[in-house]
C-alpha cells in the first residue's frame, strides 16, 4: 500500500476508535436476534405481512425464508429515478425464484437540485439528505427485515440511504442503480448557450432548447456531478453489483444486473455468507471512495456528504485527510465539467472498472476491503484492462495530473475546498478586490448591471448551513464564466456550495465557519484584496489583522432573514438549520 494512503487510513481508524468500537459492539448485539417473524408479538407478525399472499406469508412465518425489504427513492419528478417505478415486481419476482420474500419497505423523498437551482426549494435540498435517513431508518425500524436493497441514484438521496443503512448497520445492504440517459447535446455545448444567455445573447427559446436536448429521457443527467459521483463511490466501496453503475436504464444488461442485486443479498444475509453493511464499510472502505472521488475529480458536494456517511459508520473524518489524499492520488479521469467527455463516454472508455483496477495497480486503494460480492473489491470480475480513449481516461503511470482534483485551502478566511480539476492553471492564483453580495440573486443584478466587468473575488455570503440551508449556487457559474472570458481575473468565495458540475473559475467553497456563526467572511467588505491562492492552499483577505479582527461582524438584514426562515416548506427546516454542524462536520443534522 502506498504509504500515505497507509498513513491517512491508520490515522482514521486510531481517530475514530471511540466511536467505532461501540458502533460495532451494538451491530453484534442486534446481529445475535432471532429473526424478525420469531421474535415478535403474534398481532406483530400479523400486521407485517397482512396484505402478502398466502404463499409469501407461509415462506416467511413457517418455512422461514429470508425476507428482503425495498428502500426506494422512485418519483418520476427524477429523470434518474424513473426507471425505478417498475423496479419492485422485478424484485419480488427474482426473490420468489430463489425461494425468499420482499416487501417495499418504504419510500423516501427524492428533489431534483436541477429543477431546483436558483430558487427557494434549493434550500431544503440539503437537508433533504438527514430528511431521506430518516425516512430510510423509518422504513428499516418495521425490524422484519434479512436484508435491504436500497434503490437511489441522485446527489442527495445516495448519501441519504447510505446514512440510513449504516443506522441498521447489522443487516446485509445493496445499491441498486438505474443509469444514465443516453447523451443528448454536450454538456460544453450547453455550457455556451447558458453563458450567452447570461450576457444575454440568447433568449428564452433558445436556452430552453438547449436545455431540453441535454436533459432529455430517463436517467441520469450525463455530466460527472454528484450523482454520477456517487455511482463511481459506491463502485469503489464494493456496494454495487461490480460494474452497475453507468448502464442505461433502457440496456437489457440492467434488468440482468437488478436480479444479479437480489441474488448478491440473498448470498450475504445471515444464512449465507454473512456481510452487514456496517461491517463492511470499514476505514479502508471509506478510504476508498475518498481516492475514487479524487482520482476522478468527482463532486465537491462529497468532501461534506461523506463526511457524514463516515459518521454514521463511527468513522472521523475531514478535509485534512482529503487533502493529503489528494496530494497521491493521480486525476484519471477528464469528464464533464473537467473534461469534454459525458458519462457514456466513460463507461464507453472503461468506466469505474478501469479506474478501480489502476488504483489497486497503483497501491492507492485497499484492494482487501469485502464487497457486497462476498469476495475482496480486488477480486471483482471484469475490472477492464485495456485503454480505450486516453482522452477520456489515462493509466495512473501517465495521469491527467499527478494530484488529484480537489484541495483544501485555509488562512484568515477560514477554512474552505476548491475543485481545481477543471481549472486552467494560471488561474490557480487569483488576487484581486472583493466585491460582496448576501444573496445569489444581488450578484447577478451587479453582474447585468455591468458592476463586475473587472478582476474581483466575488464574496457571496450567508450562503451556509445555519444561514439558509447551504443551498448550491450553480447559477454563478455563468456569468462568472463570461467575466473570465473576457480576459478579467475572477474567483469565488463562499460558505455556500456549487454543484458537482461547477467548472473552470476558480471557487473556494464551504468556507466554515460560515458567516452567520461569526466566521470571518462576515468581516470582508467590498474592495478589500482577497487571495485565493490553490498551489499554496490559502485564503485569505490582505488587511491589517489586528484591524481586521476589530471589525463588526456584518449581519442578515431582517428582509433577507425573514426571506430564509419563510415560505415553500422552510419553516418546517427551522430545527435543522438551528441544529446542523458545519460543512466541515458534514452539515450533520442528527447528532
Amino acid at each position: 500500500m502506498h504509504a500515505t494512503i497507509d498513513a491517512v487510513t491508520r490515522r482514521i481508524r486510531e481517530r475514530s476508535r471511540p466511536l467505532r468500537e461501540p458502533y460495532l459492539a451494538r451491530l453484534e448485539r442486534l446481529a445475535q436476534r432471532p429473526r424478525g417473524s420469531d421474535r415478535m408479538g403474534c398481532a406483530n407478525v400479523a400486521h407485517a405481512f397482512a396484505a402478502m399472499p398466502g404463499a409469501d406469508k407461509l415462506r416467511i412465518v413457517a418455512e422461514r425464508a429470508p425476507h428482503l425489504g425495498v428502500v426506494t427513492a422512485y418519483n418520476d419528478m427524477l429523470s434518474a429515478h424513473q426507471p425505478y417505478e417498475g423496479y419492485p415486481a422485478l424484485i419480488r419476482e427474482e426473490a420468489r425464484r430463489a425461494g425468499a420474500t420482499v416487501q417495499v419497505a418504504g419510500g423516501v423523498p427524492a428533489m431534483c437540485d436541477g429543477v431546483t437551482q436558483g430558487l427557494p426549494g434549493m434550500e431544503l435540498s440539503l437537508f433533504s439528505r438527514d430528511t431521506i435517513a430518516m425516512g430510510t431508518a423509518i422504513a428499516l425500524t418495521h425490524d422484519v427485515f434479512d436484508g435491504a436493497l436500497m434503490l437511489g441514484i441522485c446527489d442527495k438521496i445516495v448519501p441519504g440511504l447510505l446514512i440510513g443503512a449504516l443506522h441498521f448497520g447489522h443487516l446485509p445492504c445493496v445499491f441498486v442503480p438505474a443509469g444514465p440517459m443516453a447523451s443528448g447535446l454536450s454538456n460544453s455545448d450547453k455550457a455556451k448557450v447558458r453563458e450567452r444567455a447570461a450576457q444575454g445573447l440568447a433568449g428564452r427559446d433558445e436556452l430552453l432548447a438547449s436545455e431540453s436536448a441535454a436533459y432529455h429521457g430517463a436517467g441520469t443527467c450525463t455530466f460527472y456531478g454528484t450523482a454520477n459521483s456517487n455511482q463511481m463511490l459506491l463502485e469503489a466501496m464494493g456496494l454495487h453489483v461490480p460494474g452497475a453503475a453507468f448502464v442505461h436504464p433502457h440496456d437489457p444488461q440492467r434488468e440482468v444486473l437488478t436480479r444479479r442485486a437480489v441474488q448478491t443479498l440473498l448470498s450475504i444475509t445471515a444464512r449465507a455468507r454473512y456481510t452487514p453493511i456496517g461491517r463492511l464499510v470499514d476505514e479502508r472502505c471509506i478510504v476508498n471512495a475518498m481516492v475514487a472521488l479524487l482520482a476522478t475529480g468527482g463532486s465537491t458536494n462529497h468532501l461534506i456528504h461523506w463526511v457524514a456517511v463516515a459518521r454514521a459508520a463511527g468513522h472521523l473524518i475531514d478535509w485534512s485527510d482529503f487533502s493529503e489524499l489528494s496530494g497521491v492520488v493521480p486525476l484519471l479521469a477528464r469528464v464533464y465539467p473537467n473534461g469534454q467527455a459525458d458519462v457514456n463516454a466513460f463507461q464507453a472508455a472503461g468506466g469505474p472498472g478501469f479506474v478501480i483496477r489502476e488504483l489497486l495497480d497503483a497501491r492507492l486503494m485497499h484492494g482487501d476491503v469485502e464487497t457486497v460480492t462476498g469476495g475482496a473489491l480486488r477480486d471483482f470480475e471484469g475490472l477492464p484492462d485495456a485503454l480505450v480513449d486516453d482522452t477520456v481516461l489515462r493509466r495512473a503511470s501517465a495521469p491527467f495530473s499527478a494530484t488529484g482534483g480537489l484541495r483544501l485551502l485555509q488562512g484568515n478566511l477560514g477554512r474552505a475546498v476548491i475543485k481545481v480539476s477543471a481549472v486552467p492553471d494560471d488561474r490557480h492564483v487569483v488576487e484581486a478586490p472583493a466585491r460582496v453580495f448576501a444573496s445569489q440573486e444581488a450578484m447577478q443584478a451587479a453582474f447585468k448591471a455591468g458592476e463586475l466587468a473587472r478582476d474581483v473575488v466575488v464574496v457571496v455570503r450567508f450562503q451556509g448551513p445555519q444561514a439558509n440551508g447551504m443551498p448550491e449556487l450553480h447559477k454563478l457559474t455563468p456569468p462568472l464564466a463570461v467575466l473570465q472570458k473576457q480576459g478579467h481575473r475572477v474567483a469565488l468565495v463562499t460558505d455556500g456550495r456549487m454543484s458537482g458540475a461547477s467548472g473552470t473559475v476558480p471557487a473556494a467553497i464551504h468556507v466554515s465557519p460560515e458567516a452567520l456563526c461569526g466566521g470571518p467572511l462576515a468581516r470582508v467588505r467590498d474592495g478589500d484584496v482577497v487571495r485565493l491562492d490553490a498551489a499554496a492552499g490559502t485564503l485569505d483577505v490582505r488587511a491589517d489583522p489586528a484591524e481586521f479582527a476589530a471589525r463588526p461582524l456584518a449581519g442578515l438584514d431582517d428582509e433577507q432573514a425573514d426571506a430564509n426562515a419563510h415560505d415553500l416548506g422552510r419553516e418546517l427546516f427551522a430545527g435543522m438549520r438551528r441544529n446542523v454542524i458545519s460543512a466541515e462536520q458534514g452539515a450533520v443534522t442528527w447528532l
